[in-house]
Order: C-alpha cells, then structure tokens, then sequence
C-alpha cells in the first residue's frame, strides 16, 4: 500500500502553522489512541501514521526536506521518518495536556516514566488543597499569626496506612503495578486497574480507611503571615495537604492571601500612598503636620511654604517591608489644601487685604490659548 502524502494525513494544508499542525494530530490521536481500540487494527494504523506524519512535520529541517523532496528527502536523517518518534515524545505534555497520556507515549517511546516506588509498586501523591484567608492591610505590612482550620486525609491510624491485612502480589500485573497491552509496534504499559498500581491487593480491608490507608481529619495549625505580603499572594505549608499512598510524598496545603483595602493607605509593590488635608494658611506660611504611617506610629512630616493642592512628598523608608532582605519601600504623601467653605466678615475683610497686599488679581481674565 502506497504511503499517504503527510499532509493529507493530517489533514492540513501545506502553509498550515506549527500550531495547526500539532492540533491535528492531537485530535486524530484521541480518536485512534490503541488504549480505547485495543482489538481495531485500523485505529492503530492511523495512529502510527500520524504520527509518523506529526514527526516530520513538527521537525523544521524534515518539512524542509520533505517539501523538496518527498519521501526520499528522509533518508538523510538517521533512521528516516518511519520509527523515529522524538519529536512526538518530546512534545507529548504540551499536545494532550495531561489527557492521560503520559504512561502510554514513555513505554511506547521507550522511556522509564512512571513514579515506582520501592517494591516496584506505585504509589501516588497526595492532592494539594487551597486555603482562602482574608488579613487586614496591617497585618499584610506589618506581619501576623493566624489559626485555621482545615480537613485533609492523613495515613490511617488503624492499618499504619497499609490498607488492611492479608496482603499479597496482585495476580495481574505479578507485583509490578502496570500492565502491557497491545502487540507489535504498539506495546503499551498502563496503571493495574485491579491493584491500582499498588502491586498487591488486600484481602481483609481495614475497616477504618475501608482499604484506601487513609482517613479524613479535621486539624487547627498556627500559620505565620510574614510581613509584607500583597494581595494575591500564596504561601506553601509543605506536606499538609492530603496523604499519598503507597509511598506517594503528601500534597501541600497552599494558602491564597486576600488583603482588606486600608481606609487611609493605598499600596503600590512596596510603596505606599496616603492623602492628607492641610489648611490654607498651613500651605502659604508651611508647617509641620502629624502624619500616620503603616507602623501604626504617628510621624513629623514639614510641608514648605507655598506648597501646592496635589504637591506630592516623599518619605524615604516608611513602606511595606520587602518580603526578603531589609529594605522597605517609600511612603508618599499627597498634599490637599482645604479651601474655606464659611468666611466670617471678618475673615472675609482679611482674605480681600491679604489678596490686596499679595496683588492677587481676583478677578482674572480667562486665559488666551496659543496655538
């Protein structure tokens, strides 16, 4: 039987992107993967061809060469195109996206694979749980402890985590925790689906974990925030999420950090910004002014005078601490001169002589725009 264009077998044209080209063989090998056709001898056919076809033209110097030459343009690469699947095993993660794939492509490709564990059996790690908490804008600067509580599997105490009693060697896969399937060109090892990859099968169960070595169980641990966490932010607690199995490592408790908004503060990276009112007379003559800080202590800040409405000041050193090192960012502070709302006669007496005193038209023209 003649060989089909590879172009035809995947179905795409012969300007198609790289990206094309890898979402069709993605589909055409969900269709014809062995392992949901084990006894089609066709699906298995196709199957090889596409990939046979993806492994040229995945590989920029053999679509080169194949586009130039056809077929023949393969025999200058070792082993031609037929049996040379790198392309294929190198990209399998980033084609089927964890489809389930992963054991199937690294014994058909001749990889090792898999997460034996002593004994040859299997063991798989425990699932990671999210954690949402929620601290105020102080203790996300300044650092904080924090209780929670949380449920997650943990190694039954009843079976030591083994299950039950009256272990012995699985009668299918004989103590390995995998099976093959398929012959010729397509051996295929796959995860035991009577021990579950465990290698042996218990025949008196725990009546805790009803087999499965672990039970839930509700916990309370003291967390410590440190400080100058940002919203958005998550911490890792190692080995705190649930229990793996069969020598699986235990998954991870991940905390997802939301911060209140402050009433005053308002945060940038490790700056932070703060606005506050000062009276007319303060901007015109200067002052000294007490001003919050992120540290929950007052500070002496000068505003010059004849300072401006949204003049903006620095205060080295008096933001959010980094997260690691000793640096701190800066605090800046936008200055608002506060017109009067209610002038007394006498007031309004003095505001017309000091406007005449400081020849301050009050009466201004409106501005003549140049071009």
């Amino acid at each position: 039987m003649a060989k089909r264009d590879y172009y035809e077998v995947l179905g795409v044209s012969k300007t198609a992107t790289e990206d094309e080209i890898k979402k069709a063989y993605r589909k055409i090998a969900l269709q014809n993967h062995p392992d949901t056709h084990p006894n089609d001898k066709d699906a298995e056919e196709r199957f090889k061809e596409a990939s046979e076809a993806y492994e040229v033209l995945s590989d920029p110097k053999k679509r080169s060469a194949y586009d130039q030459f056809g077929f023949s343009g393969m025999n200058n690469f070792q082993g031609g195109a037929a049996g040379n699947y790198s392309n294929v095993y190198r990209d399998f993660s980033d084609i089927f996206g964890g489809a389930g794939f992963s054991d199937f492509f690294s014994s058909f490709f001749g990889g090792g694979g898999g997460r034996q564990q002593r004994g040859g059996s299997y063991g798989e790690p425990g699932a990671s749980l999210r954690y949402d908490i929620t601290i105020d804008f102080s203790e996300a600067v300044n650092g904080c402890k924090k209780e929670i509580s949380f449920s997650h599997k943990v190694k039954c105490s009843t079976c030591g985590g083994t299950g039950g009693t009256g272990v012995k060697t699985c009668p299918t896969c004989h103590g390995s925790g995998r099976v093959t399937s398929g012959n010729g060109f397509f051996q295929m090892a796959s995860t035991c689906r009577t021990c579950g990859g465990k290698g042996h099968v218990i025949e008196n169960p725990c009546s805790s974990c009803h087999g499965t070595g672990t039970v839930s169980k509700s916990e309370k641990l003291m967390v410590t925030i440190p400080a100058g966490v940002d919203n958005g932010a998550r911490l890792t607690l190692r080995g705190k999420g649930d229990a793996g199995t069969n020598g699986g490592e235990d998954g991870d408790l991940i905390l997802f950090i939301s911060v209140r908004p402050d009433k005053y503060f308002v945060r940038e990276g490790s700056d932070v910004y703060l606005q506050i009112p000062i009276a007319i007379t303060q901007a015109a003559l200067g002052s000294a002014v007490l001003v919050p800080t992120v540290d929950g202590v007052n500070i002496k800040v000068d505003i010059p005078a004849g300072i401006q409405s949204g003049t903006m000041l620095r205060v080295k050193g008096r933001g959010v601490p980094a997260l690691r090192g000793s640096s701190r960012g800066d605090m800046y502070i936008r200055v608002m001169v506060e017109t009067p709302r209610r002038l007394s006669s006498r007031a309004r007496d003095l505001m017309k002589e000091l406007a005449g005193e400081i020849k301050e038209d009050t009466s201004p023209t409106p501005m003549e725009f140049q071009e």
